[in-house]
């Protein structure tokens, strides 16, 4: 059961083949979901549409352009557009290896918190939308379900933004950049989450095994 306003309504992405890895884990969610409601807990999907996490992607790359290269020409002027073009190629030799870095620095911080630490977590790709993923399989707090999913934003993002207009390197500012802005769907499920009211005594948050976005449970 979905409040208004939360939760994925893409019909069509929720009903996507999923793969074996993914069918084993919608069963084992699927159980914890009955047995928490036998519990009395209520659940809220907090999911979101992985096309319109690429949109908002899309939207999120103007602001951080403007905020990212107006500090460092601030700094450094105009001399930030020189040699635009090969920092960019360098960048995007290295984005797989950037966007498993994305993915690897998710689970290592839910894995904190996961009794079997590392074990607690998996990876995987969403094939029709070629976007990667990683889910973490036991229930977190909200503080630690927060830190797990802004992670990558601060250490991929924010981080080399700041060492790129301190040092004056474009190619560390324009990476910081464009990681940023891979965040833009953990963004959104932050932003739900935060956004989220609930009065329970008892709340627990758990990653959904399929979509992006975790699942709240409450009583």
């Amino acid at each position: 059961m979905n409040k208004k306003g939360f939760g994925n309504n893409d019909e069509q992405e929720k009903a996507r083949k999923l793969s074996p890895a993914e069918e084993r884990r919608l069963e084992r969610f699927e159980v914890t979901s009955e047995e928490l409601a036998e519990e009395g807990f209520r659940r809220t999907d907090l999911t979101v549409s992985i096309m319109e996490a690429n949109k908002f992607g899309l939207l999120l790359l103007i602001p951080l352009f403007l905020i990212g290269g107006g500090l460092f020409y601030l700094r450094h002027g105009w001399g930030m557009w020189e040699g635009m073009f090969t920092p960019f190629l360098r960048f995007m030799a290295y984005m797989v290896a950037f966007v498993v870095l994305h993915e690897a620095i998710h689970g290592l911080s839910w894995s904190v918190f996961c009794p079997n630490g590392f074990k607690d977590v998996e990876f995987g790709i969403m094939k029709q939308y070629l976007t990667p993923y990683c889910t973490c399989l036991v229930p977190l707090s909200k503080g630690a379900y927060i830190f797990g999913a802004l992670m990558p934003l601060v250490v991929l993002g924010i981080v080399p933004m700041i060492a790129g207009i301190v040092t004056g390197d474009w190619s560390v500012e324009l990476m910081g950049i464009i990681m940023a802005d891979s965040a833009a769907g953990d963004i959104m499920i932050v932003r739900d989450i935060l956004r989220y009211r609930s009065t329970a005594e008892e709340v627990v948050y758990i990653d959904h095994p399929t979509q992006a976005g975790g699942v709240i449970f409450e009583r």
